[in-house]
């Protein structure tokens, strides 16, 4: 019996790229997103390629009755989950703390840290009675240091921080891994959701610096999910060559050439 996975954000970035690795692994998939096409597309992809199977579930997890009413309905469907990536998550706007849409700092707040905490809310009780199981937390630089114009994104992702430790804490007697995985700069459509869609100023974010690809976390999601079950990575930060934190970075052209040329 293959083993299972549940993603959520699944229809882009991070979280699609992780579905596809895990899925050529022989694990069978559950996806969820807000997009139905884009996991309609996914699912039949992966189900053509891999001959695994594909559940998809559709729902925003900022809504607290949508997660319960789409995972108690998995449940009906599938007896464990072997791993859950906790994936979804975003940046709304980059301003000041005086000139912030609160809007943004909403959605911000509603996805990454209560959408985070629904879904684990209703799978971590599932590991619980299966005596194991693996959260794969998705965080970022941003939780690690504070940047310009970041403030609500980074309290977001510092709350995040805080619930993996306090993930592993509480599930540690059921055998239960937590990894959080956080990623620096990577070219996926977080900065074009970030600045509404505007394309170039997206794509400026990652001029000459050689960003990190979704298909680089999916590899390290791979990694720590398949360690020896004594071992668990608790804490992982992974940037590109160019970026030390997330206020400290340099362009490729700045890069020292051998000999100093």
């Amino acid at each position: 019996m293959n083993k299972k996975i549940l993603i959520t954000g699944a229809t882009s970035g991070f979280g699609k790229a992780i579905a596809y690795k895990f899925a050529k692994g022989g694990y069978d998939i559950c996806i969820t997103g807000r997009r139905e096409d884009r996991l309609k597309e996914i699912k039949e992809e992966i189900e053509k390629e891999y001959g695994v199977k594909v559940i998809t579930l559709c729902f925003d997890v900022r809504n607290r009755k949508q997660v319960e009413a789409a995972l108690q309905g998995l449940k009906a469907h599938v007896d464990r989950i072997d791993i859950l990536v906790n994936n979804a998550g975003l940046a709304s706007g980059m301003a000041t703390i005086d000139e912030g849409d609160i809007d943004d700092w909403e959605v911000m707040i509603d996805t990454n840290l209560k959408g985070l905490l629904y879904v684990t809310r209703q799978i971590a009780p599932m590991m619980r009675a299966q005596a194991g199981g693996h959260i794969i937390n998705i965080g970022s630089t941003a939780g690690k240091m504070v940047y310009k114009n970041g403030n609500v994104y980074c309290a977001t992702k510092y709350g995040v921080e805080a619930l993996n430790q306090a993930m592993r804490i509480d599930l540690l007697p059921y055998g239960i891994k937590v990894t959080a995985i956080n990623p620096g700069m990577a070219e996926t459509e977080f900065s074009l959701v970030r600045f509404k869609g505007d394309a170039e100023r997206a794509k400026n974010v990652y001029n000459d610096i050689n960003p990190l690809r979704a298909e680089d976390i999916a590899d390290i999601a791979w990694y720590v999910a398949n360690l020896p079950p004594h071992l668990c990575i608790n804490d992982l930060t992974v940037t590109c060559l160019t970026q030390a934190t997330s206020v400290y970075g340099i362009k490729e052209a700045e890069r020292v050439k051998p000999d100093g040329k």
